[in-house]
C-alpha cells in the first residue's frame, strides 16, 4: 500500500477506533529504551545500563522483538527501574519528549493519525511500553486514549512489579473492555502493528493492518488477508522540520522531499490544534 493510500481511510459510519501500536509502528524504535541517555543524565541508572539499552535497541530495530525476546525485555526494564523515583521519570520524560520522539515518528503514521481523526474515529495507543512514557506521546501525537503497562508505585517509588503488562492477550482484552467502555465497534475498527505479539490484538478488530512487519507477522498476514503497509525509516535523522504550535515548538519527522516533510507538518499540527482547541 502507497504512503497515499495509508492516509485514505472510509469515513466511520458508527463509533469505532483505530488502534495503533507504539514501537516500530509510530515511532522506529523502542519507545522506553530511547529514554535511556537521559535517564543516565538524571543519575536513575548507570553507564552499563545505558550501553546494555543501546543494544537491545540495535537488535530491536534489526530483527523486531518476539515473544521471548519481549519477556526478557520486560524483565530487564522491571528490575532496572525498581526503586526509581516515579515524580524524576515524569520529569524526565517530560522535558525531553520532543527531543527523543520527534526524529524517531513515521510521517506516514502521523497521516494515519488524522486521516482517522477526519474520518470520526477515536485513535487509541496501544503499547507495552510504560505509561509514564506512553501517556506523554499519546498526548504530542493527539491520541483520544492510551493503554499501556503500569507499574506498582509505593511511597514514590517504582516496586519492580507489574500492575498492567499491556502485551499479547492482554492488549487484545484491555482493547475489548476500553471498547464496551466507549462503546466502540470492534468490528467497524481499525489496528496496527508490526510484531507477532500482537496477532491477538490485529484479530480483535474487523480491519488489521500490519506496518513494516516482522518474518512471522508477515507469514500470518498472508494468511489472513491483512494489508501490509510499508512506513519509511524516519528521514528526520537526515532532514527536519519544525512547526509553531500553539506557542510551542513541535519538530516532526520528515520524509526527503520537501514536499512530503510539509503534508507531515500540516497534519500534526492539525492534531495538536485538535487536542487544544476548545470545542
Amino acid at each position: 500500500m502507497t504512503r497515499s493510500d495509508a492516509a485514505s481511510v472510509p469515513p466511520a459510519t458508527t463509533r469505532s477506533a483505530a488502534f495503533f501500536d507504539l514501537d516500530k509502528t509510530i515511532i522506529a524504535r523502542s519507545s522506553t529504551l530511547a529514554f535511556s541517555k537521559h535517564f543516565y543524565g538524571s543519575g536513575l541508572i548507570n553507564r552499563r545500563s545505558v550501553l546494555r539499552s543501546a543494544y537491545a535497541q540495535f537488535v530491536f530495530a534489526l530483527q523486531g522483538a518476539d515473544e521471548a525476546q519481549m519477556e526478557r525485555m520486560r524483565a530487564y526494564l522491571t528490575q532496572l527501574v525498581k526503586g526509581w523515583d516515579v515524580d524524576t521519570v515524569r520529569q524526565v520524560v517530560a522535558e525531553t519528549l520532543h527531543t527523543v520522539v520527534d526524529p524517531l515518528v513515521y510521517v506516514e503514521a502521523v497521516e494515519l493519525i488524522a486521516a482517522h481523526h477526519a474520518a470520526g474515529r477515536d485513535v487509541v495507543i496501544v503499547s507495552a511500553s510504560g505509561s509514564e512514557v506512553v501517556d506523554p506521546i499519546g498526548a504530542m501525537l493527539g491520541a483520544d486514549h492510551v493503554i499501556a503497562t503500569r507499574l506498582v508505585e509505593a511511597d514514590g517509588l517504582y516496586t519492580g512489579e507489574i500492575e498492567m503488562y499491556a502485551y499479547g492477550e492482554h492488549k487484545a482484552d484491555a482493547i475489548r473492555d476500553l471498547a464496551a467502555e466507549q462503546g466502540y465497534d470492534l468490528v467497524a475498527s481499525y489496528a496496527y502493528s508490526d510484531s507477532e505479539t500482537d496477532v491477538p490484538m490485529l484479530a480483535a478488530v474487523g480491519n488489521a493492518f500490519v506496518v513494516n512487519p516482522d518474518k512471522t507477522l508477515r507469514r500470518v498476514a498472508g494468511e489472513e488477508g491483512w494489508p501490509i503497509l510499508e512506513f519509511a525509516q524516519p528521514v528526520a535523522l537526515k532532514s527536519r522540520m519544525s512547526l509553531d504550535s500553539t506557542g510551542s515548538k513541535v519538530a516532526v519527522a520528515g520524509l526527503a522531499a520537501a514536499a512530503v516533510s510539509a503534508a507531515a507538518g500540516v497534519a500534526l499540527h492539525q492534531l495538536r490544534r485538535r487536542r487544544t482547541d476548545p470545542d
